[in-house]
């Protein structure tokens, strides 16, 4: 019993956006095998791959209103003040903000950075660039949320990128978020944008790893805090 216990516990979930991918790839395997055997294996490899790309992994979530958590796996790609989208509706003053880039090899499952409501959410087509350059900000497709947390107003942003061709959301306007809850999903490669009101100080710098509902990116106030943590 401990033995398969300790292999549960090793396998991670498949989250359920991935299914019909996965079969896809499989069949796709399949069906080049009918032509050539090592095909064949080359589609179960691919197969094995896209599982992995939707794999959605519990995390340990540290709760403090003080606190704002990385909605994304992937590097800090960039951190500094800048004007927020107008979309968000966040005003034109520079806002701290830390970006997350996503490559092929990431979990893409998305995590909102701190509890509150979601007030806005503004879907807006763009361009496919790669997300990793700073005008993908301006110029990629992206799905904008705004989230009335206990800090003031944050903005969340899923940008497309150069495989990126589906930006998902399952949240609505008038939802409550709790820091580190699921909210979304990009497909296949992309970056997450997060704009954090005033009182923000950055916890991470770039070139950094972070990882969803874990990484603490930016912190309010100043002291030593004590802190729970919420499993999910």
């Amino acid at each position: 019993m401990h033995m398969i216990a300790s292999i549960r516990n090793a396998l991670v979930p498949i989250h359920r956006a991935g299914y019909p991918f996965i079969a896809i790839f499989f069949a796709i395997a399949v069906v080049l095998g009918l032509f050539w055997e090592p095909l064949f294996w080359v589609g179960v490899v691919l197969t094995l791959w896209c599982a992995y790309f939707f794999r959605d992994p519990e995390r340990v979530t540290p709760l403090s209103d003080t606190l704002a958590v990385s909605p994304a796996d992937g590097t800090v790609s960039l951190v500094g003040h800048v004007v927020p989208p107008e979309e968000l509706g966040l005003g034109s003053e520079p806002m701290l903000r830390v970006s997350v880039f996503m490559n092929v090899f990431n979990c893409h499952v998305n995590r909102a950075p701190m509890r509150g409501r979601i007030s806005r959410i503004a879907y807006r087509e763009g361009e496919f660039k790669n997300a990793e350059l700073d005008k993908a900000s301006d110029v990629n497709e992206r799905n904008s949320l705004v989230i009335e947390g206990p800090q003031g107003d944050l903005g969340v942003v899923q940008i497309a990128g150069f495989l990126a061709r589906r930006i998902i959301c399952w949240r609505g306007v008038g939802d409550r978020v709790e820091a580190g809850e699921r909210f979304g999903l990009i497909r296949f490669g992309s970056r997450l944008d997060i704009y954090l009101p005033d009182g923000a100080k950055a916890r991470v710098s770039e070139g950094q790893t972070a990882i969803a509902g874990e990484t603490v990116i930016a912190e309010f106030g100043a002291g030593l805090q004590t802190y729970s943590a919420r499993r999910d």
